[in-house]
């Protein structure tokens, strides 16, 4: 292994073919969600920036690179719905993020049914097996070290209620694996599919007391 280190400053560029961040910080967790605006026009898009924030109460969270449909349909509402983006909605997955009009339904567009939701009136995806009804607490344009706006808004929304299909709860337990979540790896169309054979367990260490 070359001890060579390829250094840059990402305000000055990186000088790669494609740049590598989005390959390092990965492969992430896809923020596949549901929205609707004002009217009740439907929409639904993935985000390659999402992830969990908190336990109690759970928070889950998508940046959007610019403002998007989703980002106005939330801000319209308060609510959005995320849904799990599996190998077998794959190419589904992949047909709703085609850059479209707002009054385009990504459900039909991706032939996908929305299911009614619970607690909140946007719909979610009927054919992925786990959805988090999500009700918004803040929305948050990104900033630079300098204070100065970007066009990025992290959403982040309190999890209200959860939809898990039976058969992934094995003795009660959820089986991660089972469900066979892809993954965003780096470059155009990098992606990643999580399997049993992915799995190690590690205990946090002990404390002597």
């Amino acid at each position: 292994m070359s001890d060579a280190i390829h250094f840059y400053e990402p305000s000055k560029g990186h000088g790669l073919p494609h740049d590598p961040f989005n390959a390092i910080v990965g492969p992430r967790p896809i923020g596949w969600i549901s929205s609707q605006d004002a009217q009740g026009r439907l929409n639904l898009a993935p985000y390659s920036f999402f992830n969990a924030f908190n336990y109690i109460p759970p928070i889950i969270g998508f940046s959007s690179v610019g403002r998007k449909d989703s980002l106005n349909n939330i801000e319209q509402t308060g609510e959005f719905a995320w849904n799990l983006a599996t190998r077998p909605l794959a190419e589904a997955m992949n047909q709703s993020c085609a850059a479209v009009a707002p009054e385009v339904d990504e459900f039909q567009l991706a032939g996908l049914t929305p299911a009614a939701s619970r607690l909140i009136q946007v719909p979610r995806v009927a054919e992925s097996p786990v959805s988090f009804e999500c009700k918004v607490t803040q929305i948050i344009q990104l900033q630079r070290a300098d204070q100065t706006l970007v066009p990025s808004w992290l959403i982040l929304g309190e999890v209200v209620a959860v939809h898990i299909a039976q058969w992934l709860l094995k003795d009660g337990i959820y089986d991660t694996a089972a469900a066979e979540p892809i993954l965003r790896g780096g470059g155009p169309a990098d992606y990643f599919q999580l399997g049993p054979e992915a799995l190690f367990k590690m205990h946090r260490p002990q404390v002597a007391k």
